[in-house]
């Protein structure tokens, strides 16, 4: 393999077992050898002036340098600042979710292969609310061209570049049809401009209907922020939960990688968490960051892992320690090597 540069990326560990899954990739890429250094940065909320809580400014900082961050799971203390973290880095404006079965981890469904694309940065989560009489509160949907058309057009091209034949635009511009309207005009302008990509449009609740009876009839799906965020959760469960399933959030100029699972509080510091949903996270983050030959080592490495069954986690439905799902990781990239 030749010889890379060196890049610094973020490392953000998180909350609860987020510290135990970070060290558990760092160990794994030290394995590999990805030429990939750490800066660890701790999130937690500090009180201004103006008594609000903030994030602290070494986040923007060190961001500001790498470009790319990887995250654990954070704890989401209501008024603490975590709920904002992507967007308030770097105006992350697509989350993307892969989801895709596992061999040897077996779920009510085979062969799912497709990924969720959803806009991050607006929505029903603009909180734009206000109380109109006592009694009564109401909640804007902002939705403007410049946001729809940018994850359009990262949809498009997301399928392009990972060999994807389909995009499907889902909405419900049958009832909103300002707001899921504008977005449906723009997935279909950014369609005629990418003739080679098939393109389709469905109501969110068909695809909610269609995808617990077959998902494998779908392929990319781009859509609004609210809709991303419960259809993303659902695929999820198609492949066997948020413990399996990488997340990336890609901005204008950076990217941050996550784990979207739970902080699992009762079982930190234990020596029992499963680090596989940040590790293909992390998997992600070196294809974006042009290491694929790394990214390709590492992912099969684990994948293999959970395949022969020998090794796994509780969660997986093993009897294994975390360290001991890495270290046998940890082997098999050296031997791949």
């Amino acid at each position: 393999m030749k010889k890379n540069k060196r890049q610094l990326v973020t490392m953000i560990p998180g909350d609860g077992i987020g510290p135990e899954i970070s060290a558990a990739v760092q160990k794994i890429f030290a394995a590999s050898g990805a030429p990939i250094d750490w800066e660890e940065v701790d999130v937690t909320p500090v009180k201004g002036a103006d008594g609000n809580f903030h994030l602290p400014q070494k986040v923007f900082d060190s961001m500001a340098v790498t470009k790319v961050g990887l995250k654990g799971p954070l704890a989401t203390p209501v008024g603490k600042g975590h709920r904002s973290l992507n967007l308030a880095l770097r105006n992350l404006y697509a989350n993307v979710r892969p989801c895709k079965s596992i061999e040897g981890f077996k779920t009510p469904y085979d062969d799912v292969d497709l990924v969720t694309i959803r806009e991050n940065t607006e929505g029903e989560y603009s909180g734009i609310e206000h109380t109109i009489v006592d009694g009564v509160v109401q909640s804007i949907k902002l939705i403007t061209e410049d946001a729809s058309m940018r994850v359009a057009e990262y949809a498009f091209k997301y399928a392009r570049d990972n060999n994807r034949s389909t995009v499907t635009a889902v909405h419900k511009a049958n009832i909103m049809r300002m707001s899921d309207g504008l977005f449906l005009k723009c997935c279909r302008h950014v369609a005629e401009k990418n003739k080679d990509i098939k393109f389709k449009e469905m109501y969110l609740d068909t695809v909610c209907l269609n995808m617990v009876q077959d998902p494998t009839q779908f392929d990319v799906l781009v859509m609004p922020n609210l809709y991303g965020d419960i259809l993303s959760d659902l695929c999820a469960g198609l492949i066997g939960g948020l413990g399996v399933t990488p997340s990336g959030n890609i901005g204008q100029d950076g990217a941050i990688f996550e784990s979207v699972h739970g902080t699992a509080p009762d079982i930190a510091g234990k020596d029992l968490a499963n680090p596989t949903a940040l590790l293909l996270s992390a998997v992600m983050m070196l294809r974006y960051m042009s290491l694929g030959d790394f990214a390709r080592r590492i992912e099969s490495s684990a994948l293999s892992v959970i395949r022969d069954g020998q090794v796994l986690t509780g969660d997986l439905g093993g009897k294994s320690t975390c360290s001991q799902f890495t270290d046998e990781i940890c082997r098999r990239v050296q031997e791949a090597d």
